[in-house]
């Protein structure tokens, strides 16, 4: 069960900590616990929200469908980050659905809150601003990544970014389980090359594998791939 927004660890890494005394006291008292489960959809894409979702703990993929149906996933998203902010203060439909990649807690936040706080409260106004500028950032370095870097290197880079984000569980697995097919879709490739390249990366001893689950081997060598 979520406590009041005051005491709150996640808070104080997103656009949240901007708020103070009765503004932050308006947004705990409305806010909506919610645990989402492994595959549950939390927002899909098309839905007109109502307000935006602060991830308490667990990671979610953002993923937009392209003409032709097939699933591309654009963001993760981790505990503190916010959902939907863009999409409530233009007032427009989600253009990304939200899927819940492990359990996860969320607090749901309405919509005449965050509102309401934006056009009060310039700092907190700002920072949205700028998180959202940021997000622009990384789609376009994704971009150009995909263009100038090799199959092999943007793979090297998501095991090596999922594991300083995510860290690993017991086993030293990656704690974020991904299919070959959420793999191909950040990387911009086919399923069949994710599978080539990640026989490619066990037989250098990179990487070791379980079923989806993923071990690094080799932490400098994965590295050191072009």
């Amino acid at each position: 069960m979520a406590g009041n927004c005051e005491q709150c660890i996640v808070r104080k890494i997103n656009a949240l900590q901007m708020l103070k005394g009765k503004e932050l006291k308006a947004i705990s008292d409305c806010k909506v616990f919610q645990e989402v489960k492994r595959g549950e959809v939390i927002f899909n894409e098309g839905d007109l929200l109502n307000g935006v979702y602060c991830v308490r703990s667990g990671i979610c993929k953002l993923t937009k469908l392209s003409e032709k149906g097939k699933e591309q996933v654009v963001k993760l998203v981790v505990k503190g980050e916010l959902l939907g902010q863009r999409s409530v203060i233009i007032n427009q439909s989600a253009n990304l659905s939200a899927t819940a990649l492990n359990d996860m807690e969320v607090c749901f936040i309405p919509k005449t809150e965050v509102m309401d706080v934006l056009r009060k409260n310039n700092d907190f106004s700002f920072d949205v601003l700028q998180r959202m500028a940021s997000d622009l950032k990384e789609a376009e370095t994704g971009i150009i990544n995909m263009a100038q870097k090799s199959v092999r290197h943007r793979l090297a880079e998501l095991i090596l970014y999922l594991y300083n984000e995510f860290n690993v569980d017991e086993k030293g697995h990656l704690n974020v389980t991904l299919s070959r097919d959420d793999f191909a879709s950040i990387v911009g490739t086919a399923t069949e090359s994710i599978i080539r390249t990640i026989s490619q990366f066990k037989k250098e001893g990179l990487i070791s594998t379980k079923g989806k689950h993923i071990k690094i081997e080799d932490y400098r060598g994965l590295e050191n791939v072009e």
